[in-house]
């Protein structure tokens, strides 16, 4: 309390003199049509300024959420697109049937995840992302991102797993020409961080600059149809019997921010119970 009356007492003056500003300013203002209307317009363009303010920030929060959704519906429409094309492929060969629009990709569970570190200057590059076993995250599981395929989940911890991408010399992914079944395996020998290689097409495979590489859904890894990149050019294999093809990447590994794990155990289910039953064969017929 005394402390309060000090106080008080040493800036008496300064209160006084804010006291009298403060009601000098409201008489004006009230009594003033002109100077009224001024302080309400500069009053106004303050909160507006204010308000403009938080919600940018408030977008700004919420970027990450957004690129992810935009991450995540990419995907869906890159597979909505490949069934369109097969559809399309086999109304022409067949024109007496009119096939309905079939999801040739079952709906697959999805968990997004952040790029947290990417290696691009190695030849065996690695990623790593935020989301784990915790998560649902297994070995084996495919990785997309907004534009294309990406790796292979290659370990995984508790919180974060690390993926085998496309550029990485041990890679190796099943990959068809889009609209067609010939398909060979794509790889990546270093360098350049946007091309890559599809060896083994067949020789009388119809061939066009501008083709669309995707996923051939043979492993249960991938679901048929996701973007791998665009054919540039056509060469001879060196023993002659088989194209192959150098192809750009979708994926942009130096902009990688958001993924998709794909949960593909429907097809693993699958693959598993046909490894089974020719096991099964296997061991009758040694009989």
């Amino acid at each position: 309390m005394n402390n309060l009356t000090e106080f008080l007492q040493k800036h008496f003056h300064w209160l006084i003199f804010v006291l009298l500003e403060v009601f000098s300013l409201v008489l004006l203002f009230n009594n003033k049509r002109y100077e009224g209307s001024v302080a309400f317009s500069s009053a106004n363009a303050v909160v507006s300024s204010i308000y403009s303010l938080i919600s940018s920030v408030e977008q700004y929060m919420l970027l990450p959420a957004a690129s992810q959704q935009l991450t995540e519906r990419n995907v869906y429409l890159e597979q909505r697109v490949a069934n369109l094309v097969e559809e399309l492929r086999r109304a022409k060969a067949d024109s007496l049937s009119l096939p309905t629009y079939q999801a040739a990709v079952a709906p697959l569970k999805q968990i997004p995840a952040h790029v947290i570190s990417n290696s691009l200057d190695r030849r065996d590059n690695l990623i790593t992302i935020d989301r784990g076993s915790a998560d649902g995250v297994k070995v084996n599981m495919g990785v997309v991102s907004g534009r294309g395929i990406v790796g292979v989940v290659y370990l995984v911890g508790k919180h974060n797993s690390v993926v085998l991408p496309l550029l990485n010399t041990q890679s190796h992914i099943s990959c068809a020409i889009s609209g067609t079944e010939y398909f060979g395996f794509l790889h990546w020998e270093g360098g350049y961080r946007h091309m890559a290689y599809v060896d083994d097409i067949p020789r009388h495979a119809k061939l066009h600059k501008g083709d669309y590489v995707v996923t051939s859904g043979y492993s249960a890894i991938f679901p048929r149809g996701l973007i791998v990149g665009q054919v540039r050019y056509v060469f001879n294999s060196p023993d002659g019997l088989s194209y192959r093809l150098k192809i750009e990447l979708a994926t942009d590994f130096a902009n990688l921010r958001d993924v998709c794990v794909l949960d593909n155990s429907r097809q693993q289910e699958q693959i598993e119970l046909m490894r089974a039953a020719q096991d099964s064969l296997h061991l009758i017929t040694q009989q």
